[in-house]
């Protein structure tokens, strides 16, 4: 039934303005650095009309496209041997991500298509306080000692895996910071380093989707994924070239508010 309600309200929509609409989030994300897909959420339900779950694993689609393009531009800026070099810290989070994105995907898939509003909803809020912090205050390094960090790094690992499975996003938002201050690693290299760990966790959330009906979702919008994945990737690369051009003051605070608003009209959605 959500397809049905899905195909009548992207009909009314063309190539061009969803081209548009993707390149709006790319240029959001690439100012900030990360690929935008919390701000490509609330337009799936918001503007598009797709129903939650639909939505969720569109953008969880999109996000995957929008890291594999990602990846070598991030390699040119930082280099393979550097983030490499901290492949500990990747399988350390990994072995908490990849069981939290199949359990975060799993709790998706079952809960009621109201529940999951709110759920989206306080997501989106998490998302705009961890903007705000990351971006807004200097992170370091905790010092924690070596028998607590692998333990913390699971656990972070885990939690990150179910709100990016769940919101359909990478996660890059809340990994970056994750390996700054658990493994104190340098933020240009952590950002690399979010994008391995973020690649094989979108792939199990994908695969547990994937056994799940409303799966056919994406093959039912498939042109409307790919036009909308071109404009984000096209907006990300403007963005890039924006990054510093507005400063971080004004930014950060107003895509946090962006944020909040969406998540009030998504925890209202019917």
């Amino acid at each position: 039934m959500a397809v049905d309600k899905d195909l009548v309200s992207t009909s009314r929509f063309s190539a061009p303005w969803v081209f548009a609409a993707g390149g709006a989030v790319g240029v959001l994300g690439g100012m900030i650095g990360l690929g935008g897909a919390e701000f490509r959420l609330p337009l799936l339900i918001g503007l598009f009309g797709f129903a939650a779950l639909s939505a969720v694993i569109l953008n969880k689609a999109m996000s995957l496209v929008v890291v594999l393009v990602a990846l070598p531009a991030r390699f040119a800026a930082v280099p393979p041997s550097e983030v490499f070099g901290h492949w500990p810290v990747a399988l350390n989070l990994l072995a908490g991500s990849l069981l939290g994105a199949w359990v975060g995907a799993s709790w998706a898939v079952r809960m009621r298509s109201a529940t999951l509003y709110k759920v989206l909803a306080a997501l989106m809020v998490l998302m705009a306080a961890a903007l705000v912090a990351t971006h807004s205050t200097v992170v370091g390094a905790l010092d924690l000692p070596a028998w607590a960090q692998v333990p913390s790094g699971v656990v972070a690992g885990f939690g990150i895996g179910v709100v990016a499975a769940i919101m359909g996003v990478a996660g890059g938002e809340l990994l970056i910071p994750t390996i700054v201050l658990l493994f104190a690693v340098d933020i240009k290299a952590a950002g690399s380093l979010s994008l391995l760990v973020s690649l094989p966790t979108m792939l199990v959330a994908f695969a547990r989707y994937s056994r799940d009906g409303s799966f056919a979702v994406l093959g039912t919008h498939i042109r409307f994924a790919a036009t909308m994945i071109g404009g984000s990737v096209a907006g990300a690369a403007v963005g890039g070239l924006l990054l510093g051009a507005v400063p971080d003051l004004l930014l950060v605070p107003g895509l946090a508010v962006v944020l909040l608003v969406s998540a009030v009209k998504v925890a209202r959605h019917d």
